[in-house]
């Protein structure tokens, strides 16, 4: 097996809200007001190899976002490291981490609010190419141009706005945009969960076609077990800011070892399967702001132990390139 093209160890991201000036007065005068932080990513450690499609899978407000904007360098890591081809990107130099963060690009989610409104798709697409010098201004147009048919667009839009496009044609902006800059990892945080079903297939397709042409890694982040089994080679499954498995796809949707991950499975939609009662997996996620000692899903398990409780338990190699982390395959 070769190098990972990224790697993450021992990644962790907190958010802190720090106590303003009305706030500390009033904690002076007595009010139980107290400074909070978020625990979104928990000591993650996962490696995508070159050409790989990565499936990361998880609830709302499980992490899945910061971790890809962690990837992306969007985000850097209250503790960790992020490795890029074999090197700590703390240890680059300039020059190599300039070149990092141009090879690592990140589509969006939301195709009507990550494009700029008062922007034409010329400059949207064009912009980063020309200041990073990969295209001369007189050339723009005829690379966006280019860009633009290789995503599916009429070359000749390029002169209009994005309002005047649909959502299936953003999105699709939103992914020349990224490849503008010839990257070779593509973050892809919920870049279809925005449009109708039909566009979806449609992007999807076209995912996979520039996977094959282009040579391209992705890390594609999802709620929708349908699409990221259409689309991976792998699914890491995150709760509340840690990874609790992970497996190849087909592997992991035929034996799921961890209790979310059988929850999880357990309510995707089968042609085979005609009838049967919809069972929500028990309880509230916990907040981030005070998350449950031990595993983490242990409130919401149906076979938590005191055990679960007290211990966090810590990833284990299964075989077969998976890894879970639950006391019931200790």
């Amino acid at each position: 097996m070769t190098a990972p093209l990224l790697e993450l160890k021992q990644v962790s991201k907190r958010f802190s809200k720090h106590l303003d000036f009305a706030a500390k007065l009033a904690r002076k005068l007595g009010a139980k007001v107290s400074e909070s932080t978020v625990h979104a990513v928990d000591r993650v450690n996962f490696s995508i190899q070159p050409g790989e499609v990565v499936g990361l899978v998880g609830e709302s407000g499980c992490g899945k976002s910061t971790l890809g904007r962690i990837v992306a360098g969007l985000h850097h890591p209250t503790e960790g490291e992020r490795w890029w081809k074999g090197r700590s990107t703390a240890l680059l130099d300039d020059k190599d981490a300039h070149a990092a963060r141009l090879a690592i690009q990140m589509i969006f989610q939301d195709p009507y609010a990550s494009l700029n409104p008062r922007l034409r798709i010329e400059e949207i697409v064009g912009e980063a190419p020309v200041a990073h010098g990969m295209v001369g201004k007189a050339q723009q147009a005829e690379y966006v141009g280019a860009m633009l048919e290789r995503v599916g667009l009429d070359p000749t839009l390029l002169r209009r706005f994005p309002h005047q496009f649909s959502g299936g044609q953003r999105a699709r902006v939103g992914i020349a945009r990224a490849l503008a800059v010839k990257p070779e990892f593509l973050v892809c945080d919920e870049a279809v969960a925005a449009l109708d079903v039909s566009i979806q297939a449609q992007v999807l397709n076209l995912f996979i076609k520039l996977r094959q042409d282009l040579n391209l890694t992705y890390l594609f982040i999802s709620h929708d077990l349908g699409v990221v089994k259409h689309l991976s080679d792998r699914v890491v499954i995150m709760y509340l800011g840690r990874v609790v498995e992970s497996a190849p796809t087909e592997t992991l949707f035929a034996e799921p070892l961890h209790p979310y991950t059988q929850a999880l499975l357990a309510e995707v939609p089968r042609l085979d399967v005609r009838r049967k009662n919809f069972i929500a997996i028990q309880g509230e996620i916990p907040s981030p702001l005070n998350p449950p000692t031990g595993c983490h899903f242990h409130p919401r398990c149906p076979h938590a132990m005191d055990r679960c409780k007290a211990e966090e338990p810590p990833l284990k190699d299964m075989g077969g390139g998976r890894v879970v982390a639950c006391h019931l395959h200790a």
